[in-house]
């Protein structure tokens, strides 16, 4: 069984320049949740000023429909976002830095050590209260210092892990994995940690192997994956990065294997249709383009 986590509301948005009222969001959120997503990022607590996208992090929260079985993520930088976060009813934070120097101090203002520094302490308080994932940046690759090595990844993973995170997403945050890579980087990775640890993947589709690199990390074992309804998706702090993983497309690869996914392929393709009337432009996904037959 594949769990999708579905960022479109979070990942999917951030770098849109349309602003999106928080109505939208909530009724894409319902749309996603009507077609069996179930865990789905839908906010991020960063500086409203900075990323204008996320201002009504808060609200969106208050309007999601609560319900047993889906849990809501929100993305957490900082001390100040933890403090947010924990007003709210959000079920899962999820803590991020990335593995580069060059990378960190554009997005967050930090070295890497300052920002493991300052986020050990963010788990530690919001594991008290909250399930914690640690988000994981640049595992495959810099624009900017090109190749990281593997063991900053997995120090990093440690020191996360040892503060009170549960579970690990490596993410390639402006497309530079491949397959081969993928393959090798999360062997090593179970093989330091255990095959116990939930380990997720998450892919921006920039160079076009978004579904190759899922279909290695799948081949590797994982079966977690960030997504986006649509392919909507971008960075604001990474040259020429594009969307997300598209959400219909992933699924659609799953199920030509036999592989469970419990979601509703209609279902997300009519959303996927319903999201780029909304914004009002083209969208990467595939399917949504081609049907299902």
């Amino acid at each position: 069984m594949i769990e999708i986590c579905e960022v479109g509301p979070r990942d999917g948005l951030q770098n849109e320049p349309k602003l999106v009222s928080t109505e939208t969001k909530v009724e894409l959120i319902n749309k996603l949740v009507d077609s069996g997503i179930r865990i789905i990022e839908v906010a991020s607590f960063v500086n409203k000023k900075v990323v204008p996208q996320m201002a009504d992090a808060e609200e969106v929260l208050r309007l999601v429909p609560k319900r047993a079985d889906v849990r809501y993520g929100g993305l957490v930088l900082s001390r100040s976002g933890l403090e947010r976060a924990l007003q709210t009813d959000v079920d899962f934070l999820h803590v991020v830095t990335t593995t580069s120097d060059s990378f960190n101090l554009r997005n967050a203002k930090r070295t890497v050590e300052q920002a493991v520094q300052e986020l050990t302490k963010v788990i530690e308080e919001g594991s008290a209260l909250k399930g914690v994932a640690g988000v994981i940046g640049t595992s495959f690759g810099c624009p900017f210092e090109g190749e990281v090595p593997l063991s900053r990844v997995l120090n990093v993973a440690e020191s996360f892990l040892k503060a009170g995170c549960t579970e690990i997403t490596l993410a390639d945050t402006t497309g530079m994995a491949n397959p081969l890579q993928v393959q090798k980087i999360t062997t090593a990775f179970k093989q330091e940690f255990g095959n116990n640890l939930t380990l997720g993947l998450h892919f921006h589709n920039t160079r076009g192997l978004g579904i190759a690199n899922i279909l290695a990390g799948y081949q590797a074992g994982v079966t977690r994956f960030d997504s986006s309804i649509g392919g909507l998706g971008g960075c604001p702090f990474a040259p020429k990065a594009v969307g997300n993983v598209c959400t219909e497309d992933m699924v659609n690869m799953f199920k030509g294997m036999n592989v469970e996914t419990g979601t509703d392929l209609e279902g997300l393709i009519e959303t996927a249709k319903w999201l780029e009337r909304s914004m009002d432009k083209t969208l990467d996904g595939m399917l949504m383009k081609a049907g299902i037959s």
